[in-house]
């Protein structure tokens, strides 16, 4: 999956332009180096106050004891959804409701069921994983989207559900709907012990990284802190103090100013910022080479995500793998047994090496 920097030659385009395209404001927002950088950091500590989805990520540990190769994987799949082609794109989110199957269970904390293929858990993880990379893009960024350019922006974002087992109908279509959105789910959501733990753990953005040499280390953890402090920085206070975290106000001030021009200043030039996409998660950069250097896919078309199924034969998420689903189910809730591995293998030549 290297992907070499000199000649755009050696960047492999994609097959098509997947489910949005270069008149996309996905692509627009996306491709922004705030996206997979603190939107995503920004996404994945908040998903943790769900109490459902971290009890299937605690049950695991993967996040504590293979923190980069979980962060590669699943920085790689937030990107193939924005800009990986339409089959590559469609397989990966197969491949990932086998990988949900096994992450069922009872939660230690409320005693309830969780199932990482549930739609209210899959319908958290979407909206705010797109709201995550919104924020970023808006206070780090070129700043807000136009009205018709947001409407256009949550209408993308049910499109990817589509490749969710939530329903694209209860996908918010304005920042109003959204802010609603959170109301309803604030009653559900916890700062457990366990959740407070998990979110600390992903704002050290230093357990991701590979291993630096000793004389860069003091860079390393400086790049760190200010990054665990421009994602803080995009949290509402309710949030904040859920989770446990605090950071003064004028630290939420000075460092904007800071990361804009930084994020401005890497977005001058492709090839940098794929340089550094490479070093921070090497399966994401060939995702998005081809859109950051402007080399056509080899079928300039953009799918549905329903098109592609029909196309490749993929059953939709919410109806895809039910014997497999059962069949873990039955391990878990019936015999009291550990889920298979099923998938897992599977999804390395999809979403890169578990390690």
């Amino acid at each position: 999956m290297a992907i070499a920097m000199r000649s755009t030659k050696q960047v492999e385009p994609h097959e098509d332009y997947g489910f949005f395209g270069p008149d996309s404001i996905t692509w627009r927002v996306w491709s922004y180096p705030t996206s997979l950088t603190v939107g995503f950091q920004r996404a994945v500590v908040i998903e943790e106050l769900d109490p459902a989805l971290v009890a299937a990520v605690a049950t695991t540990n993967d996040i504590r004891y293979r923190p980069r190769t979980r962060y590669d994987r699943t920085l790689r799949y937030f990107a193939m959804v924005a800009f990986g082609d339409s089959r590559s794109t469609s397989q990966a989110a197969d491949v990932l409701v086998k990988i949900h199957s096994k992450a069922i269970g009872i939660d230690a904390v409320t005693g309830e069921r969780y199932d990482a293929n549930d739609p209210e858990s899959q319908l958290w993880i979407q909206l705010t994983g797109w709201h995550s990379i919104l924020k970023a893009y808006e206070m780090y960024g070129p700043g807000k989207l136009s009205a018709e350019e947001e409407e256009q922006y949550w209408a993308e974002c049910a499109v990817a559900a589509e490749l969710q087992t939530c329903d694209p109908a209860d996908i918010p279509r304005s920042r109003e709907e959204l802010h609603a959105y959170y109301e309803r789910m604030r009653p559900q959501l916890l700062g457990s012990p366990i959740a407070r733990e998990m979110m600390a753990h992903l704002l050290d953005a230093s357990v991701m990284l590979p291993p630096m040499p000793r004389a860069l280390r003091p860079a390393t953890w400086l790049t760190s802190r200010v990054l665990r402090a421009a994602t803080v920085a995009t949290m509402p206070r309710w949030m904040r103090e859920m989770g446990g975290l605090r950071q003064s106000r004028a630290v939420d001030v000075a460092v904007v100013p800071v990361m804009r021009l930084a994020f401005a200043l890497v977005h001058v030039n492709a090839r940098v910022e794929l340089a550094v996409l490479r070093h921070l998660s090497p399966a994401t950069a060939p995702v998005v080479a081809p859109i950051r250097l402007g080399i056509a896919p080899t079928n300039p078309e953009v799918l549905t995500p329903a098109e592609a199924r029909e196309r490749y034969g993929f059953d939709h998420p919410r109806e895809a793998h039910l014997d497999l689903r059962a069949r873990q189910e039955r391990r878990v809730f019936g015999n009291a047994e550990a889920p298979s591995e099923e998938g897992l293998l599977e999804s390395q030549g999809v979403l890169g090496s578990i390690g």
